[in-house]
């Protein structure tokens, strides 16, 4: 059985394409192909591109600002403008095949539903603990949503996860729907309410077995799709 293809968006900076190794791993590992999505500037390259694959990762970054909610803080830079552009596009042509977000890639996944952001929770989520790791953040537990795809792919009520986010989802997009929190409230996962977009805020990449099932359930959902 041949392996779904997989596209998995790249950070960009001063005119690098980069990419973790952990996301490439953790889809070969899972029985996905590994794709890397090129910098692409108009709908007909992306439409060329998406028809390559069976699915797509959208992975970490830096701030996102649209549905921003206040200032970004002086430690998370904006999004290149060239890579929220990639993104965008890919994103639009790829509609309707299984999608992950991871950290930002949650982020951007409700911010193109019409969710809002904060741009830096600690400073805007009243109670809430640090969550970014370069500031203190430690690995703390999430619970998950009852009934949500998240919780049946896992099958146990709770997980503990990293952290390495300054921003947070406030409002949730249209078609989406919260599928965990953490303790202090801020919503950890995101989910289509047809299965097909699962957002996560920590990066299961990095947790090794403790994260696999994600993988493993996006890649088969790729392969039957």
């Amino acid at each position: 059985m041949s392996r779904p293809r997989i596209g998995i968006t790249t950070s960009y900076e001063h005119d690098y394409q980069m990419l973790h190794g952990a996301y490439v791993r953790a889809i070969e590992q899972a029985g996905g192909l590994p794709l890397i999505v090129p910098l692409l500037d108009t709908p007909e390259a992306a439409a060329d591109f998406a028809a390559l694959l069976d699915g797509l990762v959208i992975t970490g970054g830096p701030g996102i600002v649209r549905g921003l909610i206040g200032s970004l803080p002086e430690d998370l830079p904006p999004v290149d403008p060239a890579r929220d552009t990639t993104d965008t596009l890919i994103y639009t042509a790829m509609e309707g095949k299984p999608m992950l977000g991871i950290c930002y890639g949650m982020q951007f996944i409700n911010a193109q539903a019409g969710g809002t952001l904060y741009g830096d929770l600690t400073q805007q989520h009243n109670g809430s603990f640090e969550h970014s790791a370069s500031r203190g953040g430690q690995d703390h537990p999430v619970r998950l949503i009852p009934d949500s795809r998240l919780a049946r792919i896992f099958q146990q009520p709770e997980l503990v996860v990293n952290t390495y986010h300054r921003q947070a989802v406030v409002d949730i997009g249209v078609g989406l729907r919260v599928a965990a929190t953490s303790p202090d409230g801020i919503v950890e996962a995101v989910e289509s309410v047809d299965g097909r977009r699962i957002g996560v805020q920590w990066h299961p990449e990095r947790m090794g077995d403790s994260s696999a099932a994600l993988f493993e359930a996006f890649i088969a959902q790729c392969r039957a799709d």
